[in-house]
């Protein structure tokens, strides 16, 4: 599976953003896609995953009630929408996609098996 991340950019805080994983090579479907984001000097963390049935979601604390990750499946695409963004947003953000991560282990990224190119996200104050 080939990864394609998108859709960073420059915004203010409080704005929204809305990111594009477009995948090839194989369908989403039956797949645990996930975003995970790595800021400057840190560590990547886990932000946000959708189980192999696209019935289960999970988030991380920080993003929870703010961002939302979906699926498009005709269009083989999974989207991250982040809104009321924040400068702790800040980072560059990446997909990923694994066809054996078993619920518990949406927020690991050692679980997944394929990951896109990051795209930046830079928020201002």
């Amino acid at each position: 599976v080939q990864l394609q991340a998108s859709g960073g950019g420059v915004v203010q805080a409080g704005e929204s953003l809305r990111l594009s994983c477009a995948a090839s090579g194989r369908t989403l479907r039956g797949v645990a896609v996930a975003w995970f984001r790595q800021a400057p000097g840190k560590e990547r963390e886990f932000v946000a995953a959708s189980d192999r049935t696209n019935a289960g979601t999970s988030y991380s604390k920080s993003v929870k009630g703010r961002f939302t990750i979906s699926r498009d499946i005709a269009k083989n695409t999974v989207y991250l929408q982040l809104n009321n963004l924040k400068p702790e947003d800040t980072a560059v953000y990446s997909c990923a996609a694994g066809a054996r991560v078993i619920t518990s282990s949406l927020s690991n990224e050692d679980a997944y098996d394929y990951w896109g190119q990051g795209t930046l996200v830079t928020v201002s104050s």
